[in-house]
């Protein structure tokens, strides 16, 4: 089981759409999934469920089965954290829902982040919480991925959930403030990682099971928006081309990296198109653009962009899965994962 972070300090590049398809690919492909909504925005809740089931969850007083009534006792301090509801989207898709109260918990992760340094088991119990919920939630429902989508920022909810991931992934788009904020982002990861080491050696409890704080990229993927008649145009190729140099320099840390282009790049995992027209068809029929069917409204060349959309995002969906594989060999023969 391996946990991937979809996280990009800018907002607006299509990070949600882009985990809600991703998830799906991976259900297409036979794996278990388990996507989590760690954004207080609730976006990607919104996504997977409908009115009805949005209402069950949230139109209530009392305790909702969202990521935040597994933390509220945590965050009370009236006990530890307790096993997540998983909402069932498919046989292969689970869902622990977000909720708008996560913010309230970071101030709390922001105070234990400090007292980890003092070897304060209570602060490890609360900087570990996502991880612990989301291991225990991932086993229960046997998962091969789980799916994390956080927000666009660099606060302390986003720092506990990024040292809970395995991977993390990049989605961008090509733009001059897109370049800016991966020079930010990958001397952020690169600094939690080193702080979250030192802390993680000050653990008193050896009985409590930490996060590894690996994070490591494995790639990126450009949201094509600049695109006219198919053919980006020379505005998008002008910021798409740099894109891979202050990846490999400021995410990857590589002292003098070799000039690529995003075509030539390992680690660029995708280039994709918006496919505007299919959005509010799928956004009517609640499922992925890939999975539209004529029914849906998708006919004539509305089906040929489908059919084009649900390539794009099996060869996304591929490399990442080989990426992990290529990383961790024994993913390969354990559970459920394997390549296809």
């Amino acid at each position: 089981m391996k946990t991937i972070a979809f996280f990009n300090n800018k907002g607006g590049v299509g990070k949600t759409t882009l985990v809600y398809h991703f998830t799906y690919m991976l259900a297409e492909k036979g794996y278990r999934c388990l996507a989590v909504d760690l954004d207080p925005q609730t976006n990607l809740t919104s996504m997977f469920l409908d009115e009805e089931r949005l209402q069950e969850i949230y139109d209530t007083d009392h305790l909702r089965p969202t990521i935040m009534d597994s933390i509220k006792p945590l965050n009370r301090g009236t006990g530890d954290v307790t096993s997540a509801q998983i909402q069932r989207i498919s046989d292969q898709i689970g869902l622990i829902p977000g909720d708008l109260e996560l913010s309230l918990f970071e101030d709390k992760l922001s105070v234990s982040w400090n007292n980890c340094l003092n070897r304060d088991e209570a602060a490890f119990r609360v900087v570990s919480s996502f991880y612990r919920i989301i291991q225990e939630a991932g086993e229960r429902f046997e998962a091969d991925f789980i799916i994390l989508d956080i927000g666009p920022n660099f606060g302390a909810i986003n720092r506990a959930t990024l040292i809970a991931a395995d991977y993390v992934v990049v989605p961008m788009a090509a733009d001059l403030f897109s370049l800016q904020g991966l020079k930010n982002l990958g001397s952020r990861l690169g600094t939690w990682q080193e702080e979250w080491a030192d802390r993680a050696s000050r653990n008193p409890e050896s009985t409590l099971n930490l996060p590894s704080g690996k994070i490591e990229p494995l790639g990126y993927v450009v949201m094509q928006h600049g695109i006219k008649e198919s053919r980006p145009v020379k505005s998008y190729l002008k910021w798409a081309n740099r894109i891979p140099l202050t990846f490999h320099h400021y995410v990857l840390n590589e002292e003098d990296p070799t000039e690529l282009s995003v075509n030539d790049d390992p680690y660029c995992l995708a280039l994709l198109k918006h496919y505007h027209s299919l959005i509010p068809m799928a956004m009517e029929a609640r499922k992925p653009i890939f999975l539209l069917k004529p029914s849906d409204g998708a006919i004539g060349a509305h089906l040929g962009a489908v059919k084009s959309s649900y390539d794009d995002f099996s060869t996304l969906t591929d490399k990442i899965v080989e990426k992990v594989i290529a990383d961790d060999p024994g993913v390969a023969t354990s559970g459920h994962l394997s390549l296809f």
